[in-house]
């Protein structure tokens, strides 16, 4: 827990920028010089009329620096332009001369990334920055056509849909828990061989609703000024790790508990919590891993977002480890269905492989299935497909663990220790 709380302690006081947004800092000579252009924002544009408004705080400075806004729509060849070449060739040019500046972007037939970048008259001279010291404050705006034609759409195309996907999201999660809050809260109560992990399924299920909530929250927000509340964003960032380091946390120690406690337990001994160290040691090692690399993505990906792609080193080891993960538990799982010779726990673990796979391998399918998508689609074919496959894993090892004709008389009738689980107590409860 402490480890979690350096974690959203770090989340918290760490910007939230997301492309697109309203973006305020100062304009730097020494950055522009530096960068060939200091990198301000991206933005991906649809249909007509969108429109790009800047407002300075000092003009007087700004016209002394001879400061200006370089707009590009594409940036494949970017890094080997020279600063010259940066400088005069980008597409739309806007000189810094008044205090508030308004450009309106060509009509996009499809959705483009536009690339925003400051120069002045110091970024591509080589002489001493002697005169350009102080630096020049600035808001940057940039908006999408509403449905009426209207610049006053603050999300980025790649964005656009995913305020209503959360939603949406929320009211189905209102509908199950009115639906199956108390059935799911008597099971608790009652206890039994599946109490523990119902417990940890449940919790994780909670986090994964805080964050949909804080999402919404921070995008409801985000959709009036562009801003938003990044604390919401990053306490849904959190809510997230937290649950994806819970449910590894589970599925490993079930799956190892199984392979270690296979044969060493005797037909009299009642079920309980299995603690083997050796089982224990490889569940924390894997969470220890992903929760470094999970911290590591925050930090080098600077726009967040619950589902990342494989944009930084970090997400790419993340993806590398869960399909790692995916591969230990079919080849634990398959050594245990192939020595199994009862029919009923056979479809038991059949049932629980078909959850782990789905929980550990729809990210980094999706992120693999998205290069056929454009641009502005990956984003939310992420997101939205990790958010749904994950919800239907989780509701498929709840139908496993709540089923008595499954996991209760599995657990009754085995001859070894099922890990997770707590003591069977008088059977007559049942």
């Amino acid at each position: 827990m402490y480890h979690f709380l350096i974690a959203l302690t770090a989340l918290i006081h760490s910007p939230y920028p997301i492309a697109g947004k309203t973006v305020s800092g100062v304009f730097q000579s020494g950055a522009a010089r530096q960068q060939n252009g200091q990198y301000i924002a991206k933005f991906l544009y649809h249909g007509e009329n969108g429109l790009m408004a800047c407002r300075l705080k000092n003009v007087a400075l700004a016209l002394e620096k001879e400061a200006k806004l370089l707009l590009f729509q594409g940036m494949e060849d970017f890094d080997n332009l020279s600063c010259l070449e940066r400088v005069t060739g980008a597409q739309f040019t806007i000189t810094l001369s008044s205090e508030e500046h308004n450009r309106t972007i060509p009509r996009q037939s499809v959705p483009q990334a536009w690339h925003v970048l400051y120069a002045d008259r110091y970024t591509c001279d080589e002489d001493d920055l002697d005169g350009a010291v102080e630096d020049i404050g600035f808001q940057l705006v940039l908006l999408n056509p509403d449905s009426a034609g209207n610049p006053l759409d603050h999300f980025s195309a790649e964005e656009a849909g995913l305020h209503s996907f959360y939603f949406m999201l929320i009211l189905a999660y209102f509908v199950a828990s009115c639906i199956y809050v108390q059935p799911l809260w008597q099971a608790l109560n009652k206890g039994g061989p599946m109490h523990t992990v119902l417990k940890v399924l449940s919790a994780a299920l909670v986090l994964q609703g805080m964050s949909v909530f804080f999402n919404y929250v921070h995008m409801a927000r985000y959709a009036r000024d562009g801003v938003g509340v990044p604390l919401m964003g990053s306490l849904a960032e959190f809510c997230d790790m937290v649950a994806q380091v819970q449910m590894l946390y589970m599925l490993l120690s079930l799956c190892m508990g199984w392979t270690l406690s296979r044969g060493r337990k005797s037909q009299s001994k009642p079920l309980q919590w299995d603690s083997s160290p050796a089982s224990t040691a490889l569940a924390l090692g894997g969470v220890i891993t992903q929760g470094a690399l999970l911290i590591w993505e925050q930090f080098e990906d600077t726009e967040h977002h619950s589902y990342h792609g494989h944009r930084s080193m970090a997400g790419l080891l993340l993806m590398v480890l869960r399909v790692a993960l995916a591969l230990v538990l079919a080849s634990v799982l398959y050594q245990i269905i192939s020595a199994e010779r009862s029919t009923l726990k056979r479809d038991f673990y059949l049932s629980f492989t078909k959850g782990c796979f789905l929980w550990f391998l729809c990210h980094p399918v999706l992120v693999f299935l998205s290069v056929i998508f454009n641009e502005h689609q990956k984003e939310k074919v992420i997101t939205i497909g990790v958010i749904l496959c994950q919800s239907i894993s989780v509701v498929v090892l709840y139908r496993l663990f709540l089923s008595r004709s499954l996991y209760w008389e599995v657990s009754s009738l085995s001859s070894v220790t099922l890990p997770l689980t707590m003591s069977r107590g008088p059977r007559g409860r049942y």
